[in-house]
């Protein structure tokens, strides 16, 4: 089956369908960006204000300094975090929401909820037996 990904053409119906077809590509990057684990933990960490590195560090808990780094990067790359390097010695660099990365503060933090409020429901679901079963051996 082919997708409108592969004929070039829009898609008809949907929420897909106001998006012209040769922006796609570059929204389901976006969309890669934004709905990164990461990223969106650094976007809502921000919300309360600039930080310094190593209190973003503090508060996500299971980020190596490898992955804050690139997150970092990446989303000030996008325009989503801003990066202010002071002229101090020792030096001091404060990440804070952009503009933009503040619009999607509420969002994030939504699906930051949802997702704790439903920890439970979804651990168990994940370990039903029936979790991990091809789907066409479903009744």
């Amino acid at each position: 089956m082919r997708d409108s990904a592969d004929t070039g053409m829009a898609a008809s119906v949907g929420p897909c369908a106001s998006i012209p077809v040769e922006h796609m590509g570059f929204v389901r990057q976006v969309l890669d960006r934004v709905g990164d684990k990461w990223s969106m933990l650094v976007i809502a960490v921000l919300e309360s204000g600039p930080m310094r590195y190593t209190d973003l560090q503090r508060q996500i808990p299971g980020i190596s300094q490898r992955m804050l780094t690139r997150t970092l990067r990446q989303l000030a790359e996008d325009g989503l975090v801003s990066r202010t390097a002071y002229a101090e010695v020792p030096p001091r660099v404060e990440y804070a929401l952009a503009p933009l990365g503040g619009e999607l503060r509420d969002i994030v933090r939504q699906l930051i909820r949802w997702a704790a409020d439903h920890h439970d429901e979804i651990r168990a679901n994940r370990s039903r037996p029936d979790a991990t079963a091809p789907s066409e051996a479903r009744p």
